[in-house]
């Protein structure tokens, strides 16, 4: 497979709803662990950035999603299409398709989504191979999954007539079905799941929105990802998906068929299709003892988590929060996630520990005028060079050494020992040991939110 025009681009855009309260709105379901040891959109960066030929990879996200993933992954030729507004799949394919042309040509494009969870990834490159062949021929190619059971959960591809090695013309596309009809499709052994991945030139798929989709094709021929305009304009687009708005109407649509191990871990209940199971069946992470217990799953945070007698049964505790549901509702997780954020739950958009590419903070206590952190600063990182307007700080050091820089003064701070750093004064913090080190930082001003920073130099190219 020729790689010097393949650009691997990835969906990056999640809301972060069916894997509450593990995933958050600004922790989405792509920064979890599921299915190995990186996160999943660090498994799919790396299986994308194998299929090029410079390691390059193209994220499509929002602004505040795309900086967390630039500071998760911190790797190079990862690039970033950033989406002015959540508008569903076709727009941010689009704006990637214009980014691909005006920054190498009409290449080959390989859209993932950013978080699934594939195990044979011989057996994926076979896949995109074939499926590469039958784009440079100009067909919007996509992967079929052979269905292992009767899903009613996921949407399915009929194949037709074989037009090329692997490669099938598309008969039809059928939204997600009742059980009967999963039997069915299962039983006539022509039909695929539709895994939500795709494969063709930037070109043929512009040429198919212009097709399908003018009005979109207008903004995107008139603003490229960053132009002036871009945001006032793409507010007018209509959200639709890839499949509904090209690949149901095209007929340039072909399928490769696939049979390597696959998930889109679409829910808590889904996690024994990725993860090892006990004798039982029971899914478990973290600190949980579970007695008499079958076909469940346990999630279990910094607190212990026992269960007995518990069956098809989904527990989940974490920092802030506790779930506990039938592993046959999971889908309804979304229902407490709306409530909560129609009651303004913090508890919807971050976890109360927040990781950072230096360490992590966790919030211990809040109250109006002042907020209490535990810090850990990984050894050899620093905080960016900042200053507040409307908070001074207090840190206690707990175990290690910090480094602290208070406007034009550089002094160590040891264990048991304090330092004060008041409002406006420029100041930064650094671990320059070999162990972490652990800060108790006590908050206090009129405002304590986050975003009271005015960073004036920082390690991991943050903005000011």
């Amino acid at each position: 497979m020729e790689t010097n025009d393949i650009y691997p681009v990835i969906l990056a855009g999640g809301a972060g709803t069916r894997f509450w309260p593990l995933s958050r709105e600004q922790w989405p379901k792509q920064f979890i662990k599921i299915g190995g040891e990186k996160s999943l959109i660090g498994q799919t960066v790396d299986r994308a950035r194998e299929l090029s030929a410079t390691g390059t990879a193209i994220v499509v996200a929002g602004k505040e999603l795309s900086e967390k993933i630039r500071l998760e992954l911190l790797i190079e030729h990862l690039h970033f299409v950033v989406e002015p507004a959540a508008k569903n799949t076709a727009p941010a394919i689009a704006l990637a398709a214009r980014f691909i042309r005006d920054r190498f040509g009409d290449g080959i494009m390989v859209v993932l989504p950013s978080d699934h969870v594939i195990k044979e990834n011989d057996l994926f490159r076979e896949a995109i191979a074939k499926a590469v062949g039958a784009a440079r021929e100009g067909f919007l190619v996509t992967l079929g999954i052979a269905p292992r059971k009767p899903e009613t959960g996921y949407g399915y591809i009929q194949r037709g007539r074989e037009i090329g090695e692997g490669v099938y013309a598309v008969d039809r596309f059928t939204e997600k079905p009742d059980r009967d009809r999963a039997e069915q499709f299962v039983k006539e052994g022509s039909y695929y799941w539709n895994s939500g991945m795709f494969i063709w030139q930037a070109g043929t798929f512009l040429d198919e929105v212009k097709r399908h989709l003018p009005g979109l094709h207008d903004v995107i021929s008139a603003h490229g990802p960053g132009d002036e305009g871009l945001a006032e304009a793409f507010a007018g687009i209509e959200p639709i998906s890839v499949d509904y708005g090209v690949m149901e109407r095209s007929d340039r649509v072909a399928v490769v068929p696939c049979d390597f191990s696959w998930s889109d871990v679409g829910s808590w209940s889904s996690l024994d299709e990725v993860e090892e199971t006990d004798q039982e069946g029971n899914v478990s992470f973290g600190n949980v003892v579970a007695i008499e217990c079958k076909d469940s799953v346990f999630y279990a945070g910094s607190d212990l988590v026992a269960a007995v007698g518990v069956k098809d049964m989904v527990v989940v505790d974490t920092e802030d929060a506790t779930l506990v549901i039938p592993k046959e509702r999971a889908q309804d997780v979304r229902r407490v996630v709306d409530l909560l954020r129609e009651k303004g739950a913090k508890e919807r958009i971050e976890h109360r520990t927040v990781s950072r590419p230096w360490g992590s903070y966790t919030v211990l206590l809040e109250g109006e005028g002042y907020k209490i952190k535990k810090i850990v600063v990984l050894p050899g990182k620093r905080l960016s060079y900042q200053m507040h307007y409307h908070r001074s700080e207090h840190w206690i050091v707990v175990s290690g050494t910090a480094k602290v820089t208070r406007n034009d003064e550089e002094y160590f701070v040891y264990a048991n020992e304090s330092t004060y750093i008041p409002k406006l004064a420029k100041h930064r913090l650094e671990n320059p040991g070999l162990v972490p080190l652990n800060i108790i930082e006590v908050q206090n001003g009129e405002y304590v939110g986050e975003d009271d920073i005015v960073r004036f130099g920082d390690d991991y190219g943050r903005e000011e």
